[in-house]
């Protein structure tokens, strides 16, 4: 992938007529950042001079140049507002967002609109705003119960927090309220996990994201690691502790939907399973990715220089890439087999199909109305799947 910090020209984009259309904010403020994250965001300290008033007056013109490249652009089914940590803008800022977002995009009648937010920065005023502005759905950076555990990730909000947000949010008015676990931290024991499951299902949300920590390079928790102050769970203890996850969370009424993923009825988030089958978006924000047609690109990351390129009436494009047929049904391949909904088998190839019964026979899928869908023993492998399937 190649950076750059000047603005580059899309070429034309016209979005697949039929399929689902979305557009995903990335906000790229953090009040501190987290040992594990290697996400593009920023603290006050690390801007020099970039702030929220800046960054929303940029994104009104990302999107107006948006809905200019896109000619006609279609009805947004869905808007994901992430980052970073969205709810640093507050209520009235993510009020902002979505008021420039339907100022130059038509918003379908049931749009689901989401957006992320760190606990210690919602209030129930904070959530009472966003349902006044027409967000729908909001997900929340759980972690862990266990203040351990939180102290090891970089984690600011108390281990009751998260907790309290989820229901102040149902109580103005969300039905829909996602709280995000993380499993297999340094230090975190089966039954830290445990009581944090129990946590989350008590607090009356109908959507849980459970990831296994992945300590990415740079971060100060891989420094951490390599001075050997940090230890990390293999592999099996990792799949134990998945094991551990969907045992408490389908007990509790939720089911999988995405192998990172569970929901009560109704609950799936609609914008990620967007991405999983394939669906396209409009990504605005420093270094927000999009996909439209057979382009996918990707903004210019520092705050200061994404403005300086709308400042000067550009997109603020670092680059782009056509993706040709292969590499198009390869990502088909491995991100829809992830989904409970399964990998239609018409979407592969002959030598594909043989493969796929073999993946079958070792007891990694099964055959269901001609998908391929994953067992429990297949969540756990499915990567391996997908190289097996393809390879």
């Amino acid at each position: 992938m190649t950076v750059r910090t000047a603005p580059v020209t899309l070429p034309g984009l016209a979005a697949t007529p039929g399929g689902a259309f979305g557009i995903y904010v990335h906000v790229p403020f953090c009040a501190s950042r987290c040992g594990y994250c290697d996400f593009n965001t920023y603290t006050p300290a690390e801007l020099g001079g970039a702030n929220p008033d800046g960054f929303l007056a940029g994104l009104r013109t990302e999107l107006r140049l948006a809905a200019a490249q896109l000619g006609s652009p279609p009805a947004v089914d869905t808007v994901f507002v992430g980052g970073g940590t969205p709810s640093l803008l507050g209520g009235a800022g993510l009020a902002v967002v979505l008021a420039a977002i339907r100022e130059h995009f038509v918003l379908a009648p049931d749009a689901e609109v989401t957006t992320e937010a760190n606990p210690e920065s919602t209030s129930p005023e904070f959530f009472a705003q966003l349902r006044a502005a027409g967000f729908t759905r909001v997900s929340l950076g759980m972690q862990s119960t266990a203040a351990h555990v939180l102290a090891v990730l970089d984690r600011v909000h108390s281990p009751g927090r998260a907790l309290d947000a989820a229901r102040e949010a149902r109580a103005a008015g969300f039905a829909h309220v996602n709280l995000d676990l993380i499993y297999g931290t340094p230090g975190e024991s089966d039954d830290d996990l445990l009581r944090s499951i129990e946590a989350a299902v008590d607090a009356g949300v109908d959507h849980v994201s459970g990831y296994a920590l992945v300590i990415e390079d740079g971060t100060a928790m891989a420094r951490r690691v390599r001075r050997g102050e940090l230890t990390t769970p293999d592999n099996d203890e990792l799949a134990h502790r998945y094991e551990l996850l969907d045992a408490q969370l389908s007990a509790a009424g939720f089911g999988w939907y995405e192998v990172s993923n569970w929901c009560r009825a109704g609950g799936e988030c609609r914008h990620n399973i967007g991405y999983w089958n394939g669906g396209q978006w409009w990504g605005a924000g420093p270094g927000a990715h999009g996909y439209v047609g057979a382009t996918r690109w990707w903004n210019i990351k520092h705050p200061n220089a994404y403005a300086q390129a709308l400042d000067a009436g550009q997109l603020p494009v670092a680059d782009y890439e056509l993706l040709d047929d292969g590499i198009r049904h390869t990502e088909d391949v491995m991100l829809r087999v992830r989904l409970r909904d399964g990998l239609p088998v018409a979407l592969l190839s002959q030598a594909e199909r043989r493969r796929a019964g073999t993946v079958v026979d070792d007891g990694l899928a099964t055959m269901q109305a001609d998908r391929l869908v994953l067992t429990d023993r297949g969540r756990l492998l499915a990567d391996a799947v997908v190289r097996a399937v393809l390879d």
